[in-house]
């Protein structure tokens, strides 16, 4: 019997040779006999950056941070803590605000008093032409302005800035703060239904801060000295826009394999056909992640030609995307909601739960269809448990039972 292991995404030589000799050692324990030949095709059918990355924008900008990244976005990275946590500017405030909390002397009325009173008193609806209404609607947010001015203005976090704004610079940033935290609010209730670029995302706030009493963004220094820097340490947007080129270069094997076989997997397919077909006999074809995806699509293809390839006795896929695929309608070999053609082998499709790229395929499948799932589970996190298939004895005993079971 022989068993050809097709490994995949993002591996090349070095890993795939101690891979594929922790893999064959596992099987010659089960089947001292089988004929295990190596079926390595990422380095010719693998991707790879053809102009050295330089689609990617900033990868060979030499100036500016290490790596020739653009210096990290502080603008970006407050908004993004906003947009996580609407109200954290406002807590700030309250914390920092100076002057005793409360209403102060009867009679008279604390600065941000005033504050709460222009927020509680703007209009939820407005007239059509009003030009807020209308950027609202541009941005695709009016529906949810109604429930962010009444997030930020029952909120305990204004509440007590306003209590503490006793002079015209705590008012200024109050006002600045809570048109912030209702844009903030608005931009997350819609997420990526907002269409709102950054200029419309400050020409909201500039108009709710003068219907608040200010005027412009507002003074907030204290907020900004608090929280500017530790937006740029726990956001992830400067991180990705700092590291950009490395990340990506970085993923290019992964990811890239993934979409070079989506656009161009012929020649990958060919491969692994004439791989199968070089040794006639009984033969179990193993596939991990993209190698399942071309494994499927080779036999399924073959079977619809009615040329299925001869002595097949077993199809394993480990933590394989294939049935995904088949239900987004974008596996090669198979149009949306077909079945299995005849003569596709025995199927067994062992995935972890935990591994984000595996799936179960017997639901895809109408009823009657040769497939099987199991479960297995390495009690790693994603990613480790992608590749951690290879260390559980129960994968191997499971493909033992599989082989014994097609006869």
């Amino acid at each position: 019997m022989r068993i050809l292991f097709v490994h995949g995404t993002g591996v090349r030589r070095e890993r795939f040779d101690t891979l594929f000799k922790q893999v064959r050692e596992a099987l010659h324990e089960r089947f001292p006999d089988a004929d295990i030949p190596p079926c390595y095709w990422g380095d010719t059918h693998g991707a790879t950056l053809g102009a050295d990355g330089k689609s990617i924008p900033g990868h060979h900008q030499t100036r500016g941070a290490p790596g020739g990244a653009t210096p990290p976005d502080q603008e970006t990275a407050e908004w993004h803590l906003l947009l996580a946590d609407p109200l954290c500017e406002m807590r700030v405030l309250a914390e920092l605000s100076s002057g005793a909390e409360g209403y102060g002397t009867p009679g008279v009325q604390v600065a941000g008093r005033a504050v709460a009173d222009r927020l509680a008193q703007l209009p939820s609806k407005m007239p059509a032409t009003d030009a807020l209404a209308v950027l609202l609607r541009a941005t695709g947010l009016s529906e949810y302005y109604s429930a962010a001015l009444a997030a930020v203005a029952e909120s305990s976090e204004f509440e007590k800035a306003c209590a503490r704004a006793q002079d015209s610079d705590a008012t200024g940033e109050v006002t600045a703060a809570a048109a912030r935290a209702v844009v903030a609010w608005l931009l997350a209730a819609a997420g990526e239904g907002a269409l709102c670029t950054g200029a419309e995302r400050d020409t909201l706030v500039n108009m709710l801060t003068e219907r608040l009493g200010g005027t412009g963004r507002g003074p907030l220094d204290k907020i900004g000295a608090v929280l500017g820097t530790l937006a740029l340490r726990v956001t992830t947007q400067p991180a990705l826009n700092h590291w950009r080129g490395r990340i990506t270069t970085g993923a290019t094997p992964a990811v890239g394999d993934i979409l070079r076989y989506q656009a161009r997997g012929g020649p990958l397919r060919d491969y692994v056909r004439q791989t199968i077909a070089a040794a006639p006999g009984p033969t179990v074809v193993i596939g991990h992640s993209l190698g399942g995806i071309a494994l499927v699509d080779v036999l399924a293809l073959a079977a619809a030609e009615q040329k299925p390839l001869p002595g097949l006795k077993l199809l394993v896929t480990v933590g394989s995307q294939a049935p995904f695929l088949h239900e987004l309608g974008a596996l090669t070999s198979l149009e949306p909601g077909d079945g299995l053609p005849k003569g596709f082998p025995t199927w067994l499709n062992i995935y972890d739960r935990q591994d984000l790229l595996a799936y179960q395929a017997q639901p895809i499948f109408p009823a009657g269809a040769d497939v099987t799932d199991f479960e297995v589970s390495s009690r790693q996190p994603f990613p480790v448990c992608h590749s951690a298939y290879w260390k559980l004895d129960s994968v191997y005993d499971r493909i033992a039972d599989a082989v014994k079971g097609s006869g």
